[in-house]
């Protein structure tokens, strides 16, 4: 029987999730290549919506090749392209696809010189959202077996002493379950962050996933900067892929090392590895890590 997501997360095992890497040319044996390839070595692979609308097939076609493959997907659905009743309908092709756990988010702007000139739509927000993926879980006649395990987004910042995390109390009793952070190599904020969750008993509402990626070069790091400002890529780190002989085996070893940091932080469930566009350093780092034979 397939593994899911939800039950690692749920078994209270250190879980480990990695990003499908898509591109505008891939196609079904791509997805299906990268499935033998993480499979073994994933609780999940999360299927991101066209971030930052970037074109490549859609989530829900990925997800249906991966659960072929046998591998669990977490499709990723945000608000910025379709309106209500397309959110509504991708929810049902989900369920109907046998998909068991989601990441739901408001999504970012579409970039200005997006050469399709999209714009943005924005008809709901993350937390509507999170309670449409809810209310279907909880509609008459829905099976249990088919209940979505739903995951909204977080920012790990250092808190101020009056902040009460309102926001994720909110998405809490919208429906969300667990809750995945930008990318973080800050383990010092990180530390900080997730004790106040712990104080706040937050997590008692929700799994903490935390996200990092291996990266390949100092290039790759400033411009993941530059593209996310919210994430968190200290100095040391730049600097370290700058020195190093060999950037690309420094950010898997680095990356490596994170994964078995944070897996000793009080209350942190997992991790997830983003992709910088090669599946192939996701396996890598994994395996370095030990955390998975």
């Amino acid at each position: 029987m397939r593994k899911t997501f939800r039950q690692a997360v749920q078994a209270e095992t250190f879980t480990v999730s990695a990003e499908l890497t898509l591109k505008h040319a891939s196609r079904a044996d791509d997805v299906r290549r990268q499935a033998e390839l993480l499979g073994p070595l994933v609780d999940a692979i999360q299927v991101n919506d066209n971030p930052p609308a970037w074109m490549h097939m859609s989530a829900l076609a990925a997800s249906s090749l991966l659960l072929d493959a046998g591998v669990d997907p977490v499709p990723i659905i945000t608000c910025r392209d379709r309106n209500r009743v397309a959110l509504y309908s991708d929810l049902l092709g989900c369920r109907a696809l046998g998909v068991t756990s989601l990441l739901l988010t408001r999504g970012r702007r579409v970039i200005k010189k997006h050469k399709l000139h999209g714009s943005t739509v924005f008809d709901i927000g993350g937390r509507e959202l999170i309670a449409m993926a809810n209310e279907i879980n909880e509609e008459e006649g829905a099976r249990p077996e088919e209940a979505f395990f739903i995951g909204t987004g977080a920012k790990v910042f250092h808190p101020k002493p009056e902040w009460r995390a309102e926001s994720l109390s909110v998405r809490a009793k919208a429906g969300s379950r667990f809750l995945q952070t930008q990318l973080c190599f800050n383990i010092r904020i990180l530390r900080t962050w997730m004790q106040r969750l712990i104080d706040l008993k937050k997590t008692w509402d929700y799994s903490v996933i935390v996200s990092l990626t291996p990266l390949p070069s100092a290039e790759t790091a400033r411009w993941l900067k530059q593209q996310y400002s919210d994430s968190k890529i200290p100095k040391a780190v730049i600097d370290r892929l700058e020195s190093a002989a060999d950037p690309r085996a420094e950010g898997i070893a680095l990356c490596a090392e994170l994964m078995n940091e944070v897996k000793e932080i009080p209350g942190v469930s997992g991790v997830n590895l983003m992709t910088t566009g090669e599946p192939e350093l996701l396996v890598e780092a994994i395996r370095a890590s030990g955390l998975r034979s």
